[in-house]
């Protein structure tokens, strides 16, 4: 059996890997890592192999991935040029360790120069680079988690949702499911250079999106049509800074900038995001969960925090 690095396990979607891949693989074949040393203490004392690994720092993360043969590389929590350039960091040192597969969490439809979501602009670059290498790879493009719309409907000022992305159609999926999909491929050895759409049980608007949720939890929300000026204003009214550089205001409900959520929801309108394929299904066996069971359960589907991975 290969030896398994699943990275950021101090994270939501890491963790959730990190505590069920054993039902996959055995303790022995595994090796996890987060940035700081803070994160990888339950690991540590649980007896697994744990080591340090900041993506920002080329320097040290060459030894972190020693004797590893295939890799989760989990799309850091920022977006622009740092990002790109960590991810570059992550995979040369990894090649370098004499890792074989990068296991990349992509997002749909990343490579369409006329998706204009800022944030596939990194996933567009990490896949390519990823190719660039020869290196073996299996890039699980994931829908968008439907635990961040989820916090925004119960988060909703006066029961109403503002959004800028019209009728157009997305294959929600928990991230929860992902981090599933992640596990089940970093143990598939037989499965190579592989583009997987991991997309949720059925394509919707995010007003049919809502209309689950109402029958649901008995809330009555709506969604209000207006511009993209007017998102943004919310998300500056609730201390959401414009991009990931910027100061996110404590307790803020949304550990996305606005910039991403913004142009992903302009990609979404333009229908840029709407695949829906029975890939999640092929790779885990499984089917993944619905909107209606989500929010049936809605405090085990929040969004959560977000995880800094330097300062």
């Amino acid at each position: 059996m290969a030896k398994i690095i699943v990275t950021g396990v101090d994270g939501n979607f890491g963790g959730f890997v990190a505590r069920n891949i054993t039902s996959l693989t055995g303790k022995e074949n595994l090796i996890f890592t987060c940035p700081f040393e803070k994160g990888l203490e339950q690991f540590k004392d649980a007896g697994f192999d744990v080591r340090t690994a900041n993506f920002n720092h080329r320097e040290n993360l060459e030894k972190a991935f020693a004797d590893g043969d295939v890799m989760l590389l989990i799309s850091s929590p920022f977006v622009g040029p740092k990002r790109q350039q960590a991810h570059k960091n992550a995979v040369d040192a990894a090649l370098a360790a004499g890792v074989k597969k990068i296991v990349y969490t992509s997002l749909v439809n990343a490579r369409d120069p006329e998706n204009p979501s800022v944030e596939k602009k990194d996933h567009a670059y990490t896949e390519e680079y990823i190719i660039s290498t020869g290196a073996d790879y299996i890039f699980l493009r994931n829908s968008q988690y439907a635990e961040a719309m989820i916090t925004s409907y119960m988060t909703a000022q006066d029961d109403v949702m503002v959004s800028c992305q019209g009728d157009g159609h997305m294959s929600y999926i928990s991230r929860l499911d992902c981090a599933k999909a992640a596990m089940y491929a970093l143990t598939k050895d037989d499965l190579h250079k592989a583009v997987l759409n991991i997309n949720g049980a059925e394509s919707l608007t995010l007003k049919q999106f809502v209309e689950y949720g109402n029958k649901a939890t008995g809330k009555h929300v709506t969604v209000k049509d207006v511009t993209e000026d007017e998102v943004y204003a919310s998300f500056d009214a609730i201390g959401v800074p414009r991009t990931t550089d910027g100061t996110f205001k404590d307790g803020s409900p949304a550990p996305f900038s606005s910039d991403g959520m913004v142009t992903f929801a302009r990609a979404i309108r333009v229908e840029k995001m709407s695949s829906h394929t029975d890939d999640f299904k092929m790779l885990t066996g499984s089917t993944p969960y619905t909107v209606s069971y989500m929010f049936e359960h809605v405090n085990d589907f929040q969004i959560g925090k977000r995880n800094s991975t330097d300062k």
